[in-house]
């Protein structure tokens, strides 16, 4: 167990990214306290918002300070009208940039439905699923594919006539996120909803695609070594339907860049949308944690936007540091955290304008931290 404090380096970037991190700060106070050393929180400016002010999207000592820190924490990236001259979002090198130079490999998005919170279909508030249906994780590759920096245009005075995007399937970047996805499923103990079966579902367009096919045959090869997980396949059109259809069937679900990007976000309607959905990106020495809702600029300043996906990263994040430093005590809290949140959400004593309630994200806040204390007690 280590004893020295952990490093933690926050981002709080554009929009309500602040407004959220903060309550992220507050919740990691709440659950130190009698525990003095636990961990030390350090903000660092960058984003779109912060390149309209200096010219640079983040500094480089930010990017040393984070690289050097045992975690990074994210809030949000993206303001309008803050771009590079190449057209690219201003603040990608917080998302993007730490993915790559970092080496931020997988992309891990748990989809759990907790008691008490609701889910919107065709704008109305409806119970389709029930808690003990919607259980899974998605793992998407997080560094090659369409994202890899490998693109252009062709001009001609001034014209665009030709786009060029290049899409990268290579034999490192699928093994690792595949293995990565097996090794998941293997020590999830509780398997899919559906049958209680470890389950891992590869999810692609290899009907179609040479890479797909490429991921494919790599999910297949390496197979073998992990017995005990059933393997699944779904063409990516034909999951999206089966996803919302049938969740209790999944358990853990890997794909590619892009289409991961595509299929977790839809993911998260079952959870009761994108202000419940955490993301981890994880690499072999790093690992970046944020809420993947985006930085929501109409709702900046106003203090209404729903912080459980900065619970839900915060609780992630603690969950990968006591597996990276075999420290049974992050364990504990995180275990704490996800406690209070379920009973905050059973309750229904916490919901923003997104469930249809009048909480503000300070108020959210503030409830979590009265169940961390009650914990505690």
């Amino acid at each position: 167990m280590r004893t020295a404090a952990y490093e933690i380096a926050l981002f709080p970037g554009d929009g309500t990214g602040p407004e959220v991190l903060r309550e992220g700060r507050r919740v990691l106070d709440a659950l130190a306290e009698g525990e003095r050393g636990r961990w030390n929180l350090t903000d660092y400016l960058g984003g779109g918002q912060y390149y309209q002010t200096t010219g640079r999207e983040v500094d480089p000592e930010s990017l040393e300070a984070a690289r050097r820190a045992d975690a990074i924490l994210l809030g949000a990236v993206g303001w309008p009208g803050a771009t590079l001259p190449n057209g690219d979002l201003a603040g990608g090198a917080l998302v993007l940039g730490l993915r790559q130079s970092f080496d931020l490999f997988a992309n891990v998005r748990p989809c759990k439905l907790y008691e008490g919170v609701r889910h919107r279909i065709s704008g109305a508030f409806q119970q389709v699923w029930t808690p003990k249906n919607v259980d899974l994780v998605i793992v998407r590759e997080n560094t090659e594919d369409l994202y890899a920096p490998l693109r252009g245009r062709l001009k001609r005075a001034d014209e665009t006539e030709l786009t060029v995007d290049t899409r990268i399937i290579t034999r490192k970047g699928a093994e690792r996120v595949i293995r990565h996805a097996y090794e998941l499923a293997q020590h999830r103990p509780q398997g899919a909803p559906e049958d209680g079966v470890k389950r891992l579902t590869c999810v692609d367009k290899s009907n179609v695609m040479e890479g797909c096919r490429f991921f494919r045959e790599t999910f297949d090869r390496l197979g073998p070594e992990y017995p005990e997980i059933e393997r699944d396949y779904a063409y990516v059109d034909a999951f999206t339907q089966w996803l919302i259809r049938n969740p209790e069937h999944y358990d853990v679900v890997v794909s590619t860049n892009l289409m991961g990007d595509i299929i977790t976000d839809l993911a998260s309607v079952l959870q009761g949308g994108m202000g419940f959905a955490a993301g981890g990106n994880l690499g072999v020495d790093h690992g970046m944690f944020e809420p993947v809702h985006g930085s929501s600029p109409k709702h900046a300043g106003r203090n209404v936007v729903n912080p459980f996906a900065t619970f839900f990263a915060v609780e992630m994040m603690l969950r990968w540091l006591s597996e990276r430093h075999h420290d049974d005590s992050l364990t504990r809290q995180a275990d704490r955290l996800e406690r209070s949140i379920a009973g905050v959400l059973r309750a229904r004593s916490a919901q923003t304008y997104d469930q249809g309630g009048t909480v503000s994200t300070s108020g959210a806040g503030d409830r979590i931290v009265e169940a961390i204390r009650g914990l505690a007690a």
